[in-house]
């Protein structure tokens, strides 16, 4: 029995290290990058990583301020750009940044990122205050509805995203969820394959799968909350240098009441055309990042 026993031991591990090579050899799960939260509260990733997506078709790199792409050579007449995981965009390689692809249309600028999956509007604005002391001559913020939405805490709490309590005016930050199971898990790449295949609950969304959940809210209820937001954040941010970057198809009325309380403005515009987005979700493939940085660059050279 004992020998018995020992034989299914020794089977089991050699199947696991097996499993584990095959898995890492053919990429059949993405590197993900460890994250950290900094003294301001703010989730950025530890700095100078690097790894691949899911086929090993591409790497992403990690920069040494803790932002995914690389840092631009000089800061001078610098363009910020900030947002969630449509800026992170992992999915693509590093020539289909929004920076990089903004600098091939305007040279005389430089741009840096700072993206991170579950970014909302309100920590994209903690974020600027951060990066204003590189002094950008603007700061670019790519929205959409949802997240003016769980910028409120009051329409719905979530703990892993920064959130203004509006009652007593307070920012609440996220927190990151189970980073030491995380940890091993991201880094046991055979078990990280399997949670993919059959996920736990517990665990609440994947890392590589970066779309936030759609949150469901009484419009005119949110509406008024989103209101308020946008007013503390005319009344706590520096607001002149900043211009939201909507995403195609977002609500006018949200619009156009960022134009009323200060924002600069751009809206992007896909024409219906569906090879913006993958077959298998809704962020951008290299066709839409280079429409998108093409229609920012028009309306960044127009108000010039």
């Amino acid at each position: 029995m004992k020998k018995f026993l020992k034989n299914i031991i020794l089977f089991s591990i050699v199947i696991l290290i097996i499993g584990e090579i095959t898995v890492r050899v053919t990429y059949a799960v993405c590197d993900i990058p460890q994250r950290t939260i900094d003294k301001f509260g703010i989730q950025k990733y530890l700095p100078n990583q690097e790894g691949y997506w899911v086929g090993g078709d591409h790497k992403w790199v990690i920069n040494a301020l803790g932002w995914p792409g690389e840092l631009p050579k000089s800061f001078d007449d610098l363009i910020v750009i900030i947002g969630d995981s449509y800026i992170e965009n992992f999915m693509n390689p590093n020539e289909y940044r929004q920076s990089v692809l903004l600098k091939k249309n305007i040279n005389k600028y430089n741009f840096m990122e700072a993206g991170r999956s579950g970014v909302s509007l309100i920590e994209a604005m903690e974020i600027s205050k951060q990066l204003d002391s590189l002094k950008p001559i603007q700061t670019l913020v790519y929205v959409n509805d949802n997240d003016f939405y769980e910028s409120i805490r009051e329409i719905k709490a979530l703990t892993d995203i920064t959130q203004l309590q509006l009652d007593d005016k307070t920012i609440v930050y996220g927190k990151m969820k189970s980073p030491k199971i995380k940890k091993i898990l991201y880094n046991w790449k055979l078990l990280y394959y399997l949670y993919n295949r059959f996920p736990l609950t517990s665990l609440s969304g994947k890392a590589e799968d970066s779309n936030k959940q759609k949150t469901n809210v009484d419009e005119l209820k949110s509406k008024n909350k989103v209101f308020e937001l946008l007013y503390y954040i005319k009344d706590n941010y520096d607001i002149r240098n900043k211009t939201l970057v909507f995403h195609p198809n977002m609500n006018m009325q949200l619009i156009e009441k960022c134009k009323s309380v200060g924002f600069n403005v751009i809206i992007l515009d896909s024409n219906e055309d569906n090879n913006w987005t993958f077959d298998y979700d809704s962020h951008w493939t290299y066709y839409g990042h280079e429409r998108a940085a093409q229609q920012v660059a028009d309306a960044l050279l127009i108000r010039k």
